[in-house]
């Protein structure tokens, strides 16, 4: 299985139009993924290329169009390319002969703010005289020519001694919380919403981290959940289920034996376990006229029962007996201004990186708007919140104190 473009360092590359944005993608990845071309703004869409970039890894890069871009339309391409950084993890800002102006001034800005290491490229020295001197916060200033390949393997090593340090590390589902001699047991529910013929991808990625890991991973459905358990000669030291099985599995599985669901360990693994945590106690204060948000990570067709517009709103609505009125956001479109939502509850985020849920983990906490995800939301409202969370002990003993 190749890896998800939601577990590769993204890359950002950023400019006015005709610096050389796209052919620098090209030389980067040795393949025509933009077109290139002499007139400004031929790129007038997000372009994305996953590669290797040995030896850093997997990493996804993303073409934009020119931040100096004019018209009405490109003003809305500006916007489209100003929303990229929020899943950024390490930026190219590109110029030529033309120097740093205003517009790439405005990103150095913005990447300051937000601590995404960036790199200053100059383009096209073939053609004019390399700057001399250049006064930015940039870690590295790399000269090149992307037409004439010239130092491009100088700024891969670039971009792969800039990426923020220990990001590779802690990238653990459940591995780290079970040792190697342990089971784990994952509840995999095959009902209409399960994809036919394969397993949704936070259930794959869970069984990799195990293998990896050397523990053992064993499969089973909702109702044959209570019969695996009595044939296994040791019981196993953590269940993993489905979070829309939680009300059901919490009954099968013995108090003795920790309980948590993908999503919940996707809460850690890409965005921040702690605020999500304290972010899903909101529910308790909703009211009838609040306004809360749902977010998915990728776009599908909507199904009869659907978890986020059908199942988590009448589990909410059941638990606060409130009135609620819920909006939906898909894929990367997130609202401008969310103070005017009670709460915002993600997906497991299973299928974008954890910069963009840091970042709107950011704006919610920035907002004060207090933001959870799924699995935790569904085991606040079933009330099996503090047993969901005893594999993460330091987590669940600072919710006890938040609560008293």
């Amino acid at each position: 299985m190749q890896t998800t473009k939601g577990m590769r360092i993204h890359i950002g590359i950023f400019g006015k139009r005709n610096v050389g944005k796209s052919s620098i993608i090209n030389a980067l990845t040795g393949q025509d993924i933009s077109i290139v071309s002499d007139t400004a703004g031929t790129t007038t869409d997000i372009v994305e290329k996953s590669m290797e970039l040995l030896p850093l890894g997997p990493v996804v890069f993303i073409d934009t169009a020119g931040i100096d871009d004019v018209g009405e339309l490109g003003v809305q391409r500006i916007e489209k390319t100003y929303k990229v950084l929020d899943r950024i993890d390490i930026a190219l800002i590109v110029f030529d002969e033309n120097r740093i102006d205003k517009f790439e001034q405005k990103l150095i800005d913005e990447f300051n703010q937000r601590k995404t290491p960036f790199i200053l490229v100059e383009n096209k020295i073939d053609t004019h005289s390399a700057s001399t001197k250049i006064d930015t916060n940039a870690k590295d200033i790399i000269q090149i020519s992307a037409k004439e390949n010239l130092n491009i393997e100088k700024l891969k090593q670039s971009i792969i001694k800039n990426v923020p340090e220990n990001y590779f590390e802690n990238i653990k589902i459940v591995s780290d919380l079970i040792s190697e001699e342990e089971t784990a047991v994952l509840v995999v529910p095959c009902d209409f919403e399960a994809p036919k013929g394969r397993l949704i991808l936070p259930q794959v990625q869970t069984i990799r981290d195990l293998l990896d890991n050397t523990s053992t991973a064993i499969i089973t459905k909702t109702e044959t959940l209570e019969k695996t358990l009595n044939n296994l000669k040791n019981p196993p030291a953590i269940v993993i289920t489905d979070s829309q099985a939680f009300a059901e599995v919490s009954k099968i599985v013995p108090k003795e034996i920790k309980l948590t669901s993908f999503s919940i360990l996707f809460a850690r693994l890409k965005g921040d376990l702690k605020e999500m945590v304290k972010g899903a106690t909101a529910i308790s204060k909703l009211k009838t006229g609040d306004k809360v948000l749902i977010c998915e990570s990728c776009t599908h067709q909507n199904i009869g029962d659907d978890i986020a517009r059908v199942k988590i709103p009448k589990l909410i609505k059941k638990k606060t007996n409130a009135d609620i009125e819920f909006e939906h956001y898909a894929g990367h479109d997130f609202p401008a201004n969310i103070k005017e939502y009670k709460m915002i509850i993600h997906c497991g985020a299973c299928m974008t990186n954890r910069k963009e849920i840091l970042s709107r983990i950011l704006k919610a906490k920035e907002a004060n708007v207090p933001i959870s995800n799924y699995g935790l939301t569904i085991a606040y409202s079933l009330n099996i919140f503090e047993r969901a969370l005893e594999v993460f002990p330091d987590i669940l003993e600072e919710y006890k104190k938040l609560t008293k």
